[in-house]
């Protein structure tokens, strides 16, 4: 059974650059991409909400949406 989803076709493109050979399925690179995020760590496994809040960190990271420590204590004293 499957569905279907709406994605840009930028999005579709860079799906189609993924794929580990020609006829894999977007289902096969998207549980791909998926298993690369932690499952947990010692203290035990992630909630589905944290495992998406490292993703939107991590494009933080990538896009330049960061501040210091300095900025942040800068921010908090005032």
């Amino acid at each position: 059974m499957g569905t279907t989803i709406q994605i840009s076709m930028e999005t579709r493109e860079r799906l189609n650059r993924l794929r580990p050979y020609k006829r894999a399925t977007y289902d096969e690179v998207l549980t791909v991409l998926t298993a690369l995020i932690p499952e947990g760590d010692d203290e035990g496994a992630y909630t589905d909400d944290f495992r998406a809040s490292l993703l939107r960190g991590l494009l933080d990271i990538r896009n330049g949406r960061t501040f210091t420590s300095e900025e942040v204590a800068r921010k908090l004293a005032l």
